[in-house]
């Protein structure tokens, strides 16, 4: 075998030929991570989002779009009454009539922008623990309550969406009362105001759905079959679960599609590699039939010529992950229903270190065995 160091002297010959190979190959790498790490937190947010303790009692036919169902407001009463299970605290039972409304919000120096409004109540906190006020206070009528990355949402500074500040909604002024937090959850990016006040704004009388929250997930046999029993209030029954889990089907496409042009990205700059490294071991195939001639296997040579292209591609990926690191980590990126962090855990580290290594094999193999294939008496007089 040719010794570690004669690969690693060769990376320097053509410095032109190394920065390419660097900057290709942290480019890919830099790429797919992005494309991982996007899947990933879209994927997350949308599966945290839905307790399988709860269950959503929306109108019938209305169960791909809540926003859409209408239910009567006695709902709620009549289903705290009859379906058992239901989470209680203090006598109170977990049981929140709920508007899911969205409408464009007018925030100020002529910015506006779609916002997704939930119109709630205090029991909605019961429905929802994992909601936390973490600055000022639940809203009371003429106010509304503000998602932690509801300004990522809005595309608006974060100091415009605090305590205090006024949004416009259909031309009612809503003085904003607080901010919630819910992690890892697309309840952060919405609005909350009464349930009053919502009701106003959209003209409705009736709402959006009504959610039960179990003690046992078990117990949604008998929600459900209460929805059935319950002809005259028009109900279907789901878990809050599964209604998340088909949004997140609903954006396979747009997943897959970050997956194709990574993929086609990548595809791209390994031909154009594969290319620099045609011309680079071209230059070279004297110097091999040298190093055969004084003993040297074509495999010595062989694993030689893929130990630099894929130490290049390593420095790329290096280089990368210290990128993905600084530019990505902690990113918050908006989508059609809320918005995601993005987070470069061990998972998009480990798929960004394989793809990097994949390209320096990969990438080599071609140029290198044309680079060896000549016979060597050939190969010796080659220019």
């Amino acid at each position: 075998m040719l010794p570690f160091s004669y690969a690693v002297r060769n990376l320097t010959r053509s410095k032109s030929r190394l920065l390419q190979t660097i900057g290709g190959s942290a480019l890919v790498v830099l790429l797919v991570m992005a494309a991982v790490a996007i899947n990933q937190g879209m994927k997350r947010v949308l599966s945290a989002s839905g307790s399988p303790n709860n269950v959503v009692l929306v109108g019938a036919g209305s169960e791909e779009s809540i926003q859409r169902s209408e239910v009567a407001e006695s709902a709620a009463g009549i289903a705290e009454a009859a379906v058992p299970g239901i989470g209680e605290e203090l006598g109170v039972r977990a049981v929140s009539s709920e508007i899911h409304y969205m409408n464009y919000v007018d925030l100020g120096g002529g910015q506006r922008a779609q916002a997704m409004f939930r119109g709630v109540t205090p029991q909605a906190l019961r429905v929802h623990p994992e909601v936390r006020v973490i600055a000022g206070s639940f809203p009371s009528a003429g106010q509304i309550m503000i998602g932690r990355l509801a300004w990522r949402k809005l595309g608006v500074p974060e100091a415009a969406l605090q305590p205090g500040k006024h949004v416009t909604l259909d031309g009612q002024d809503l003085v904003i009362s607080g901010i919630f937090a819910a992690p890892g959850t697309v309840l952060e990016s919405e609005l909350w105001a009464t349930l009053g006040d919502i009701r106003v704004l959209s003209k409705r009388e009736t709402v959006s759905c009504v959610v039960l929250r179990l003690d046992d997930p078990a117990g949604f046999a008998d929600a459900d079959l209460f929805a059935k029993q319950r002809l005259d209030l028009e109900l279907s029954a789901i878990r809050e679960s599964d209604y998340y889990a088909r949004l997140s089907s609903f954006f396979k496409p747009l997943r897959a599609m970050t997956w194709i042009t990574a993929g086609l990205i990548a595809a791209g700059a390994l031909f154009g590699g594969v290319n620099t490294l045609y011309a680079a071991f071209a230059s070279r195939v004297r110097e091999m039939a040298t190093l055969q001639a004084i003993g040297y296997g074509r495999g010595a040579l062989l694993a030689s010529l893929v130990q630099e292209s894929t130490l290049a591609c390593l420095t790329g990926t290096l280089l990368a992950s210290l990128a993905a690191v600084l530019l990505l980590d902690g990113r918050t990126v908006p989508f059609s229903i809320g918005a995601f962090t993005l987070e470069i855990g061990p998972g998009v580290a480990i798929t960004g270190v394989v793809t990097g290594l994949l390209l320096g094999l990969l990438g080599a193999l071609p140029p290198a065995i044309r680079c060896l294939k000549p016979s060597l008496p050939f190969a010796l007089r080659s220019s």
